[in-house]
């Protein structure tokens, strides 16, 4: 979307901040306009990051979370008061990139499964009708103490008018009362104090309870569901199997790299005069950890590394008690 077509929609939505709505439409702008210039100076375009300046309920968040709808980018809102300094109790900045990757993986995961949700859908009816009207006996089967030239021709041109119409009446949503036996895999849920990462590994990016569930046998078991619920299962599993997960993580890698926006909330939080009691791990601290990866970075996740070079930083706050100038210079700049 252009600039103005941008700035249109937000229109309807967030009163006045013309100058704020004008930024962040470029800005966003200047991502896709980057993705078309030449290879060789696209690394050179660096985002232009954003901070807006305003008191409570003028508009601030509300253009963040209307901004997410219309980027189609991997876009991902965090606060800043939430951010500990590295090596303390808490959640440290990198965690902001990671949640980004996942933010684009799903973005990504959704887009394809759209893309195949028809082939997918027609495929789960089709297993479904084959546990509405279970397959009859092979051709050329015998029954016990009958001889091979006695066996009778199975009736497909009858199966298949039975199957057309169970098929028409699963359409129509007439079948919705019955049951059927469907295998599936049961969830884990590991009790809570089981879900807390061992001790030293708050700060990686280390999914206890991924790694907990991968660990447990995973036995398929039969129940009895309605159909409805049979026909969600299936598709879930047809989906699970046409889309292709390498490809989805590598398209949402680039997509973060190259399109990610960030938006850090409440940044004046960690803003203000240095701790004179002891360290201040949770302002000064977050803003050191936080300046490397504004300037561009290389973060580790659980889907392989980003580089947050190319990613839009947008940083909002109220500054009613600290300034803009009392963060570090670094960071201002």
């Amino acid at each position: 979307m252009p600039p103005r077509q941008i700035v249109a929609e937000l229109d309807r939505y967030i009163v006045g901040q013309e100058a704020a709505k004008r930024a962040i439409a470029i800005a966003v702008r200047n991502r896709w306009r980057r993705a078309q210039a030449a290879e060789p100076i696209r690394d050179e375009i660096t985002p232009s990051n954003i901070i807006l300046i305003g008191p409570t309920g003028v508009g601030k968040t509300e253009i963040a979370r209307r901004l997410a709808r219309l980027a189609g980018a991997p876009f991902v809102k965090v606060e800043a008061s939430k951010f500990t300094e590295v090596g303390y109790v808490g959640r440290d900045v990198e965690g902001m990139v990671r949640d980004l990757v996942d933010a684009a993986v799903n973005l990504v995961r959704t887009e394809r499964e759209d893309e195949i949700y028809p082939q997918a859908e027609a495929a789960a009816d089709e297993k479904l009708l084959d546990l509405l009207l279970p397959a009859g006996p092979p051709p050329g089967a015998t029954a016990p103490g009958r001889k091979e030239e006695e066996a009778p021709a199975p009736d497909e041109e009858s199966r298949t008018r039975s199957r057309d119409k169970l098929k028409a009446m699963l359409t129509e949503g007439k079948l919705d009362e019955r049951e059927v036996e469907i295998e599936v895999t049961p969830q884990g849920y590991p009790p809570v104090d089981m879900m807390q990462p061992p001790q030293g590994m708050e700060g990686t990016d280390f999914n206890f309870t991924e790694w907990l569930q991968q660990m447990m046998p995973k036995g398929k078991k039969r129940r009895s569901v309605r159909v409805p619920e049979a026909r969600r299962i299936l598709l879930d599993e047809e989906l699970k199997r046409l889309v292709d997960m390498d490809d989805v993580v590598n398209e949402a890698l680039d997509r973060t790299e190259n399109h990610g926006i960030i938006f850090i909330d409440e940044i004046d939080k960690i803003a203000g005069e240095r701790a004179t009691g002891g360290p201040d791990v949770s302002r000064e601290g977050v803003q050191r950890d936080l300046l490397p990866i504004v300037e561009g970075s290389t973060v580790q996740t659980r889907y392989g590394y980003v580089r947050t070079d190319h990613v839009l930083f947008i940083a909002a706050g109220a500054f009613h008690v600290s300034k803009p100038s009392d963060l570090i210079p670094e960071l201002q700049g």
